[in-house]
């Protein structure tokens, strides 16, 4: 009897999905992200063929899966070196508290918490592993009108 064909999109997953990629610290970074972002660990991480490192792990956030891995010898992928290539935007009811808790634990500030005009309020930090996180709640519902001259002002602030 033929088997019925798996689903193109498994269960729990999303269309798309961060892959984060570490240089020899993906351990430690699953390990900071379970305390400061309270990521729950989806199964446990699959070490690489040396047993030094992480050849795969996924961890949820919210509603969210996020992989990560170890570079390892003949992979494309690197983990970032003077700056991220990517960053991660993270929706969360009380974006003040996990920022906080982010830079209490060793996160570098890259943006301060601000109430920005397309109606959230986020901050950036940067992780100790060279990837960055914006930090949001949505807060407010805004015009396309409020939002352009939101945009306008901001603009002109940074010319200054």
């Amino acid at each position: 009897m033929p088997q019925e064909a798996p689903k193109s999109i498994p269960d729990g997953m999303h269309t798309i999905t961060m892959h984060l990629w570490f240089n020899g610290n993906c351990k430690k970074a699953i390990d900071f992200y379970e305390k400061v972002f309270e990521a729950k660990s989806v199964a446990p991480p699959v070490p690489t063929p040396d047993g030094k490192g992480v050849m795969h792990a996924m961890l949820k956030i919210g509603d969210s899966n996020l992989m990560m891995a170890d570079a390892w010898p003949k992979n494309w992928e690197q983990g970032p070196k003077s700056s991220a290539t990517a960053s991660l935007w993270l929706y969360v009811e009380d974006c003040d508290a996990l920022y906080n808790r982010a830079v209490e634990a060793g996160c570098e500030v890259v943006e301060e918490m601000m109430d920005a005009f397309w109606g959230d309020r986020n901050g950036k930090v940067k992780d100790p592993f060279g990837h960055c996180w914006s930090i949001a709640s949505n807060k407010w519902i805004v015009t396309p009108e409020e939002m352009q001259e939101g945009m306008n002002e901001w603009l002109k602030s940074l010319k200054k």
